[in-house]
C-alpha cells in the first residue's frame, strides 16, 4: 500500500509542471471595493465571462486561460503592489485593468520596469502618453481616449451651434485629462471656453460652481467626471433652475446615472460607446452583431440584474480578446506579445474597431462613438 501511495505521489508531482504548462495566466485587477467599485466589480465579471468563453472554445492553442484577480480598492499604492505580485510572483503573461486613471498612472511604471504588457480599462489618456507622463511602450487601453471623446462631443456641439461653453471638471486625473483636451481642441472646432470650475469627486454639492458657470452666460455646460458626482451636477442644475443643456463625459452613460439624478437627467447628452444604443444601430454596422452577442451572453449570466449594461461593460472583453488573439499568434514571450498587441488591426470589438499602432496604444477613432441622450428615463441616440 505504501509503495502504491509513493508511486501515485510521484506521478502527481511529475504531472504538476505539465498541468501548469497547459495554463496561461493573466493578471486582472479592478476596483472591487472603494469609490469605483460600481465599475470595477462588473468589469471583473465580464473578464471572467470572456475567459470562460475562450476556454469553452478550446482555450488558446490548446492552453486554458487563468485569471489571477486582485482588488485595487481605488488605491494607487495598492494597485502597484498587486501589479508587482502579478509580474514577479504569479508570472502572468499580461495584465488587464485597473479601473481609474490615477491608479493606472501608478501602475504604468511598474509594467514598464517589469516588461509586461498591460491592457488598461481606464478612461484617461496619460497612461498611453509619453514625454512627461513616462514611457508607454508596455501599456495599452481599451476605452476611448479622452481626446477622442472630446472630439466627438465638439463635433456634435458645432453641428448644433453651441459654441460657447462653461466647464465643470473633477479635480482628479480623469477630470484634469478631460479639461486639458477640451482646452487644446476647442479652437480647432470653433468652441469658446468661457471658464472652468473644479470640484472634488466626493463633493456632495456643486451649486457654487454651477452658479459661477451660469454667470458666464454660456450656451451649454460640460461636466467631466465619473461616478455619483456627475449626477449631483445634474440635480443641482435642476434645483437652481438653470435652463442650459448639460453635456457629460464618456464615462457616465450608465443606468446608474439616471437612477441617481432622477428626472434631472432628462435631456442630458454625452458621448458613449455604441453598446448603449445597440438596437438603434444599422444592420450595416459591423459592431452590431458583436454587441448583440455580448449583450445576450451578459444577460444569460444574469449580470444585468445587478449591473445593467453601461458604457464600461465591454472594456475588459475587448482587452482580453485582443491579448488572447496576440498570444494565439506569437505566444507569451513578453516582447513578441507586446509587438503583436501593438500590431492589432481591424479587431471589431464591443467598444469599437481597434487599429493599434506604435504611436496610438488605443486604436479607436471618433467613429467608434455616438452621442446619446436621456429620454424618458433611458439612453437613446441623440438627434
Amino acid at each position: 500500500m505504501r509503495k502504491m501511495f509513493v508511486t501515485l505521489l510521484c506521478l502527481l508531482l511529475s504531472a504538476a509542471p505539465a498541468l501548469a504548462a497547459d495554463t496561461i495566466k493573466l493578471g486582472a485587477f479592478f476596483d472591487l471595493s472603494g469609490r469605483a467599485a460600481f465599475i470595477g466589480t462588473p468589469t471583473k465579471l465580464v473578464a471572467e465571462m470572456v475567459v470562460d468563453k475562450i476556454n469553452a472554445e478550446g482555450g488558446i492553442n490548446g492552453k486554458m486561460l487563468e485569471l489571477e484577480v486582485g482588488d485595487t480598492q481605488a488605491n494607487p499604492a495598492k494597485a502597484a503592489s498587486i501589479a508587482k505580485k502579478f509580474i514577479y510572483k504569479d508570472k502572468v503573461a499580461a495584465i488587464i485593468g485597473p479601473t481609474l486613471t490615477d491608479t493606472g498612472m501608478n501602475v504604468k511604471k511598474v509594467a514598464d520596469q517589469g516588461k509586461t504588457p498591460i491592457f488598461m480599462t481606464v478612461g484617461g489618456d496619460p497612461v498611453i502618453m509619453g514625454g512627461k507622463f513616462g514611457p508607454f511602450e508596455w501599456v495599452f487601453k481599451s476605452p476611448q481616449r479622452s481626446s477622442t471623446a472630446v472630439e466627438r462631443l465638439f463635433i456634435y456641439l458645432k453641428e448644433k451651434g453651441l459654441t460657447k461653453v462653461a466647464l465643470l471638471t473633477a479635480a482628479d486625473g480623469f477630470g484634469k485629462d478631460g479639461a486639458r483636451w477640451m482646452k487644446k481642441l476647442a479652437p480647432q472646432y470653433g468652441i469658446e471656453i468661457l471658464g472652468e470650475e473644479s470640484f472634488g469627486t466626493r463633493d456632495t454639492d456643486m451649486t457654487a460652481q454651477l452658479t459661477n458657470a451660469k454667470n458666464l452666460k454660456p450656451q451649454a455646460l460640460i461636466a467631466w467626471t465619473i461616478g455619483p458626482a456627475g449626477s449631483i451636477v445634474a440635480k443641482n442644475k435642476a434645483q437652481l433652475g438653470i435652463d442650459l443643456p448639460l453635456f457629460q463625459c464618456h464615462g457616465l452613460p450608465d443606468p446608474k446615472y439616471i437612477e441617481l439624478a432622477g428626472a434631472a437627467s432628462e435631456g442630458d447628452r454625452m458621448p458613449a460607446t455604441k453598446l448603449m444604443v445597440a438596437d438603434e444601430l444599422p444592420d450595416s454596422d459591423p459592431q452590431k452583431k458583436v454587441i448583440q452577442e455580448f449583450i445576450k451572453l451578459y444577460k444569460e449570466k444574469g449580470y444585468d440584474k445587478q449591473f445593467p449594461i453601461n458604457t464600461h461593460s465591454g472594456y475588459a472583453w475587448d482587452a482580453i480578446m485582443i491579448v488572447a488573439d496576440a498570444i494565439k499568434e506569437v505566444g507569451t514571450e513578453p516582447e513578441a506579445l507586446r509587438k503583436a498587441i501593438e500590431s492589432t488591426k481591424g479587431y471589431v470589438g464591443i467598444s469599437g474597431t481597434y487599429n493599434i499602432t506604435p504611436e496610438d496604444h488605443n486604436g479607436l477613432s471618433v467613429d467608434s462613438m455616438v452621442i446619446v441622450e436621456v429620454k424618458d428615463g433611458k439612453f437613446v441616440m441623440a438627434k
